[in-house]
């Protein structure tokens, strides 16, 4: 990266001005103390390190120690220049030429970090109730959580993705019950779901399984209002279950996002593995009984409270299944658990790590990402989920803006902030849409090459103007790069390739901060400088040399953005 490159330049440069004696009082320096920044003036240079924290153990002022350090510096054929304590770096045209190679020499792998400690990390998110289609903030889960799987891979680690699928508890029941009705119904029953708020809580009173009844009496049609109670209640349950995984699958296949496992909590049960880790915190003294009730002592781990783990009634808290479950996860083998959760999950993260601490685990090993909600606005206005009859789930969303601008709009905010989806603005053909941007910079520069290599027949004279190169041309410039064409463009293009480097800190940052949003704003900044450059340069010019300069440009524009849209699972179009 150019600012590790720079900062070993200035850090080189400042041990040999402590052993020439110019650093005044200075005697040692340990690297990495110093960091690299970017001038909020570009004029001043492309990066800047303020050496002002030296000063108190030179005992000189801040410029005479970046003056004394300047001298010392590898300049090459890069311009260093100092303002006060700050020493400024401006790239030359060799350090620029040779980033726009490495593209060309590294193609869909550039950005990927070279040297990396690698991690075998479960990622779980999503993890909903097979008991209705998803909604709306499922898919601000499956966009962040696939796009941060595919972010962690690029960077190096081993990333496996899992959906931990709620299948055991009283919701179950609840959704078998609700569908006998459906059924009932679907004979010319006139029945209906109890009016009492009380009562109605206890069954899904939604549309959505109208559908799945007329599934049950195909494949069941021996069913009749006289023998539906003949039919045990597990059916019904396991039915409705089955069909509505399958709903939320084909879904999950469609937005692409890719689970390597799902992972039933009802087999958790049905192992012994909750009632194994229990009984583990109960021979660690960890457990106790009050009220007929069994605790966790989950305070001694910094919890705010003891928490239940077995209710008065005999049945487990959903807290008994999370610990037997991320015990699972490293007995499994993985160095690192991240989760995704919904903010309002947010006093779980104390007892899940306390749990973990108390089985002998290290609770550091589990990251917990908490996201907040997201709202719909409609013209402006912010519409409340399940209100607009046309627009209550994931999928009627995704049938309203499509797969690209769905992931892009759930991703471009940074998790813990509330997301507004604009649903008219994410369906816009134009600037505004900043999905739409996106893709109409990797189609203008595929657009580009593609003229470069295509003949133009005039429509009324019929005449051919031959095409400045020929698709063997062009693939040659790609095949054979050579670095130095680049010094014909690199004045006008000097913005756009030093954001075109900045891929590589990203993916960085981006990776060890466990964050999309920053790669869609990346290449929302990079969509704009190539914009810029297109409108103050002419590609395709009279000049072949220099327009294979600027040809390669495009084509490494074009690499860049399709490497970090691969990274969102949102298409890089050829043509728009």
């Amino acid at each position: 990266m150019l600012r590790d490159y720079f900062l070993d330049k200035v850090e080189d440069a400042l041990l040999k001005a402590i052993e020439a004696g110019k650093l005044g009082q200075m005697s040692e320096y340990k690297r990495g103390t110093l960091i690299v920044e970017k001038p909020k003036n570009s004029d001043f240079g492309d990066f800047a390190i303020n050496v002002s924290s030296l000063a108190r153990s030179a005992r000189i002022a801040p410029a005479m120690i970046a003056s004394a350090i300047v001298e010392f510096v590898d300049k090459e054929d890069n311009d260093y220049s100092v303002v006060g304590g700050f020493i400024n770096f401006k790239a030359g045209n060799n350090l620029l030429s040779n980033l726009v190679g490495e593209i060309f020499n590294k193609k869909e792998n550039f950005g990927k970090p070279e040297k990396i400690e690698k991690e075998k990390i479960i990622l779980e998110y999503i993890s909903a109730n097979p008991t209705g289609p998803f909604h709306i903030g499922h898919g601000r889960w499956a966009a962040m959580g696939s796009a941060l799987a595919n972010l962690l891979k690029f960077y190096g680690h081993e990333v496996y993705q899992e959906f931990y699928i709620n299948d055991a508890g009283s919701q179950i029941q609840k959704l078998g019950r609700s569908l006998i009705i459906r059924v009932r119904q679907e004979l010319g029953d006139s029945v209906d779901f109890p009016q009492d708020e009380e009562e109605r809580k206890n069954y899904y009173p939604g549309d959505y399984l109208v559908p799945v009844a007329k599934a049950f009496l195909e494949k069941y049609p021996e069913t009749s209002l006289e023998n539906y109670q003949q039919i045990d209640l597990s059916v019904y349950c396991d039915f409705a279950k089955e069909y509505e995984e399958k709903v939320q699958r084909d879904l999950l296949d469609k937005l692409r996002v890719k689970f390597d496992n799902f992972y039933s909590e009802l087999t958790l049960h049905n192992s012994g593995m909750v009632d194994e880790a229990v009984q583990k915190l109960k021979n660690s003294g960890k457990i106790y009984e009050k009220d007929g009730a069994v605790w966790f002592k989950s305070s001694d781990y910094g919890d705010d409270q003891d928490r239940v783990i077995k209710k008065v009634d005999g049945s487990n808290t959903y807290l008994t299944a999370d610990i037997a479950y991320h015990a699972n996860k490293l007995d499994r083998g993985f160095d690192r658990m991240i989760d995704i959760w919904g903010a309002d999950h947010h006093g779980y993260v104390a007892r899940v790590k306390a749990s973990l601490a108390a089985l002998g685990y290290d609770p550091e090993k589990l990251e917990i990402l908490l996201g907040q909600l997201v709202n719909l606005v409609i013209d402006g206005n912010e519409v409340r989920m399940g209100k607009r009859k046309n627009m209550v789930t994931l999928e009627d969303l995704v049938e309203e803006v499509g797969v690209d601008a769905t992931r892009f709009w759930m991703a471009m905010r940074n998790i813990d902030t509330t997301l507004d989806f604009d649903i008219e603005l994410a369906k816009k053909n134009s600037d505004e849409n900043p999905v739409f941007y996106v893709q109409y910079a990797h189609a203008r520069a595929c657009s580009i090459l593609r003229n470069a290599v295509q003949d133009k027949i005039d429509t009324e004279s019929g005449r051919i103007t031959k095409a400045p190169l020929s698709q063997n041309d062009l693939q040659n410039l790609i095949n054979n790069f050579d670095s130095n064409i680049m010094k014909l463009t690199i004045a006008e293009a000097r913005k756009l390739i030093l954001k075109l480097e900045e891929f590589k800190s990203v993916v960085v940052f981006s990776a060890r901060d466990r964050q999309v949003y920053t790669i869609c704003r990346y290449v929302q900044e990079l969509a704009a400088e190539f914009h810029s450059f297109y409108n103050a340069t002419r590609v395709i010019t009279d000049d072949i040399e220099l327009t294979k300069s600027r040809l390669a440009l495009v084509w490494a524009f074009k690499t860049v953005l399709a490497n970090a849209l691969e990274i969102l699972a949102v298409s890089a179009p050829e043509r728009m």
